[in-house]
């Protein structure tokens, strides 16, 4: 049996070859059974089967975003990397476009197509080429009159269009969608079908999964899968029709469903395929796609990234407002809490100097974790995306502490600077309040590194905010201002060291000099109070900066790792 072809001849094309693969799940199931098959350059090709049948599964595996338990993948005879994060080839761009419309919604698309050029074409491109890549994709998917319409406010059809720009953008040879046309009315997902046709006849081999089986009868070769994951059928539309023995292939399900056992119609698959014809050339006889470009440095990744998430943030302006007016708020109500004159030197009041600096010390926490806790849940899809595209996770994780802490930095000094100036603060110079200043702050990044590592654990929003108060609280009980650290019960004690909050307030309670201020004034509660402190405000503060600083390195550690365990997980 041959398979049909294009219209239009193969130009730059890639042809891929599938031989025995098969997918087991952790639990022990088999998904995927000995499949085989092979797509030509310039082939628009849909993946069928009913729900579970694994498609999107053997879609991931033939553009090496997973990892088969069986078989093996080549792209122009060349095995695949088949890992998340790398290219299946290093010398073939190749396309994924998962089935969601994985792209920033704040941003116009005309900047958010010049961020993912950026991204993915050579560091040597220039604005002007990248200007005019830009261009050119939005004119081939007639979306040039949307480019300065932010991406949110596109209609359905037109964000898959943009979902698919992105891709476009370095002329893949390969392009593989998951489910294009799901959600669209039947007119738009025709005119999408258009479009990969259009991609197709450029040379490029299109493979999509669908469920709409009315979207067969626009692609060259259909491939149907049962629900048991094997290879019922692959060839022409034409030809499964006259293979299942029917008018439409509407009913293809049910008629897999009908069969005796698992295995009939595959099996009557394979015995046809032996008797049939050799199948249609991949590449052998066919232009090779033009190499892949070295994917672009960290540096630039960084920088690129760092860009686009302080647009982001500008833009949205509900999201800038709550990073601005949260900690306004908490300022407000400090002002209102606190009496000034609690660090007067010849009337001290030791237990508000307590209050005062612990409460500093958790809003600079507390700040920190916010702005950290929804940052990387909420866009999980579109990083797994872009690790495709080459991104690495360093650059992707300091882009995000590049703009966010700015950010804390200004809203730390502008805590410290309003409570000195109302008299909530000792009278110190200005080493002293940089010191001052310099703690709270290095508080605010651990704080933003842990809020990183738990956003990276979790899968989505909600379980981001239930996590909040849970983080919150041992911060408060275990840190030593209700409680002094000396005065805990031993595992209370061995708890504390893990408390990033603890060493902010310490620090804070050194530079602000509270062991000299309770020894010397005037207040009966001091020495006592002392007593029960130990040696906690009598370390340099240097100290408490040395730890600060190794809770930010290893809470963003932690977060590449998990990250990274996230990556292998899905790839295999």
């Amino acid at each position: 049996m041959t398979t049909e072809q294009t219209t239009s001849p193969p130009r730059a094309g890639v042809g891929i070859a599938a031989r025995g693969l098969g997918q087991r799940v952790r639990s022990g199931r088999q998904i995927l059974h000995d499949i085989s098959l092979g797509i030509a350059p310039g082939e628009l090709v849909a993946i069928i089967g009913a729900s579970g049948a694994g498609k999107t599964t053997l879609l991931e595996i033939l553009a090496g975003v997973r990892t088969p338990t069986a078989g093996t993948v080549t792209y122009d005879g060349i095995a695949t990397a088949g890992a998340i994060g790398v290219v299946p080839q290093d010398d073939i761009a190749i396309g994924v476009v998962p089935q969601d419309d994985i792209i920033h919604r704040e941003l116009p698309l005309a900047r958010t197509l010049r961020y993912a050029a950026r991204l993915r074409l050579p560091s040597a491109t220039g604005p002007t080429e990248i200007g005019d890549r830009v261009a050119e994709v939005l004119a081939e998917l007639r979306l040039t009159e949307r480019a300065a319409t932010p991406v949110g406010l596109l209609s359905g059809g037109e964000r898959k269009r943009a979902s698919i720009a992105v891709e476009l953008l370095t002329r893949p040879g390969v392009f593989f969608l998951d489910e294009p046309t799901s959600g669209l009315d039947p007119a738009i997902a025709v005119e999408l079908l258009r479009v990969l046709r259009a991609i197709a006849d450029t040379g490029a081999a299109v493979v999509l999964t669908t469920h709409q089986v009315t979207d067969v009868d626009h692609c060259d070769r259909v491939v149907v899968l049962t629900r048991q994951g094997r290879l019922a059928f692959s060839g022409t539309p034409a030809a499964a029709r006259e293979f299942f023995g029917l008018r439409s292939l509407v009913e293809v399900h049910l008629r897999l469903d009908e069969a005796t056992h698992p295995a009939e119609w595959p099996d009557r698959f394979a015995e046809l395929q032996r008797d049939a014809d050799p199948p249609a050339r991949t590449t052998d006889d066919c232009d090779i796609a033009a190499p892949r470009p070295r994917s672009v440095g960290r540096l630039r990744q960084w920088g690129v990234l760092t860009a686009r998430n302080a647009e982001i943030v500008v833009r949205n302006r509900l999201t800038l407002a709550i990073l601005l007016g949260s900690p306004l708020m908490v300022l407000a109500m400090f002002a209102l809490l606190f009496r000034p004159g609690a660090f007067e030197p010849t009337s001290p009041s030791p237990t508000v100097t307590v209050m005062i600096l612990f409460w500093i010390a958790f809003g600079g926490f507390f700040f920190g974790l916010t702005y950290g806790l929804l940052q990387i849940c909420t866009e999980l899809p579109i990083l797994r995306r872009e690790r495709l595209a080459g991104v690495r996770l360093v650059p992707y994780l300091l882009a995000k502490v590049a703009v966010l802490l700015p950010l804390l930095a200004l809203v730390d000094l502008a805590l410290l600077g309003v409570l000195r100036g109302i008299d909530r603060l000792p009278p110190v110079g200005g080493a002293d309040f940089a010191a001052l200043y310099a703690t709270l702050l290095l508080s605010s990044a651990a704080a933003l590194a842990l809020g990183l590592l738990c956003s990276a654990a979790v899968s989505d929003a909600a379980q981001a905010t239930l996590m909040l108060p849970m983080l919150c609280f041992p911060q408060v009980l275990f840190v030593g201002a209700i409680l002094p650290v000396p005065a805990m019960a031993v595992g209370g004690q061995w708890l504390s060291y893990a408390m990033s909050n603890r060493w902010a307030f310490e620090g804070l309670g050194h530079t602000a000099g509270v062991e000299r201020l309770w020894r010397e004034g005037g207040s009966p509660l001091g020495p006592p109070l002392l007593a029960t402190y130990g040696d906690s405000f009598s370390r340099p503060v240097w100290v408490d900066w040395l730890v600060l600083g190794g809770f930010v390195v290893l809470f963003l550690s932690a977060t590449w790792a998990v990250l990274a365990r996230r990556d292998s997980r899905r790839a295999s």
